[in-house]
């Protein structure tokens, strides 16, 4: 069975990333696709719904969603498909198995539009951020790499982009939409209270 190289694929990627990355992806980070590779797998187990090898073919799209990095900032998912493309038919990858992992790279494209259970799925993980504790401090990595790409000025730019993404987010699977809704609308009443701080000074 193909998902018995999974260690492999796993280390293959992961070594490509630590490699690559320039430390200004103080956001597009290694840790960044660890979290959603963890992500992924324990909602796909509170989802309950996945057969192995469609789990499998969800760890191998977060391992590789964000590889596009390693050579752009704009566009990138495509550039991630063609990484994927060239690493994975070297592991044996049937054609079908392939599409479904473009799928899920290209579904976490910002505005998501997931089509399928395990884009869905990827969609939730690769933000799941924005409904738990550590959302403030994942959120300054990424202000710090706008700032470097030049896509915020400012604090005060970088949460009006903050409350504008938050109130278009939505969760896609019920396991998420129970766990993290409620703590990211929390989150969004903060932020724009923020604006109106910073809009004042």
């Amino acid at each position: 069975m193909i998902y018995a190289i999974y260690p492999q694929i796993h280390a293959f990627a992961l070594q490509k990333l630590q490699a690559g990355l320039s430390e200004k992806y103080t956001y597009h980070h290694v840790a960044h696709t660890l979290d959603v590779l963890e992500q992924c797998t324990k909602i796909a187990d509170l989802e309950g719904v996945v057969a192995p090898e469609e789990l499998f073919l969800l760890q191998v799209g977060a391992l590789y969603h964000d590889m596009g990095f390693l050579y752009t900032y704009q566009g990138h998912e495509d550039k991630s498909c063609e990484i994927a493309d060239v690493d994975l038919t070297n592991f044996g990858f049937s054609k079908p198995q392939k599409e479904v992992v473009f799928g899920l790279i290209k579904a976490t494209q910002v505005p998501q539009n997931p089509q399928t259970k395990l884009e869905e799925i990827i969609c939730d993980a690769d933000l799941d951020y924005l409904g738990r504790p550590d959302f403030y401090a994942i959120g300054e990595g990424l202000y710090q790499e706008f700032l470097w790409q030049g896509i915020v000025k400012n604090e005060l730019d970088w949460n009006r982009v903050q409350v504008k993404f938050l109130k278009n987010h939505r969760y896609f699977t019920p396991s998420s939409i129970a766990r993290r809704e409620k703590q990211k609308q929390e989150y969004l009443q903060q932020v724009i209270e923020k604006v109106a701080r910073l809009e004042l000074l």
